[in-house]
């Protein structure tokens, strides 16, 4: 991404295909707000660190979690939740507006084959990435 132009060009034919791409760790390391001006990503991905933060109670995450739901909505994007390990994680980053969970409560990381079951699993489709 340090390469704009070719970096950029690339993700845009990559686009064009019909890919989605999810910003990973938003908030964190590479992460910034400047990628979300130069990619059109589908998702962003809020880390882990802050949902643990967020369900001690510490108000920074809290409201880290809350400012990612409304840029991702005033920019058409989804949020996912990464690290939600337990039932009270789970809803506690739904009431805080995420769209989408990812982690451990669900299941630990599988095989191809074994998640696409799991997605199918009782008639219930679920996402699989």
């Amino acid at each position: 991404m340090r390469d704009d132009t070719g970096a950029v060009k690339v993700l845009e034919r990559i686009l064009a295909l019909g890919v989605r791409l999810s910003l990973d760790d938003f908030g964190t390391g590479y992460s910034s707000l400047g990628y979300l001006s130069r990619t059109r990503f589908s998702t962003i991905k809020i880390d882990r660190s802050f949902v643990i933060g967020a369900a001690k109670g510490v108000a920074e995450p809290i409201a880290i979690i809350r400012a990612v739901v409304v840029l991702a909505q005033s920019l058409g994007m989804t949020t996912t939740a990464e690290g939600v390990e337990t039932a009270d994680q789970h809803r506690m980053v739904q009431d805080l507006g995420c769209t989408k969970v990812q982690g451990y409560y669900f299941s630990r990381p599988l095989p191809v084959a074994e998640a696409r079951a799991l997605a199918h699993r009782d008639g219930h489709e679920r996402a699989v990435a």
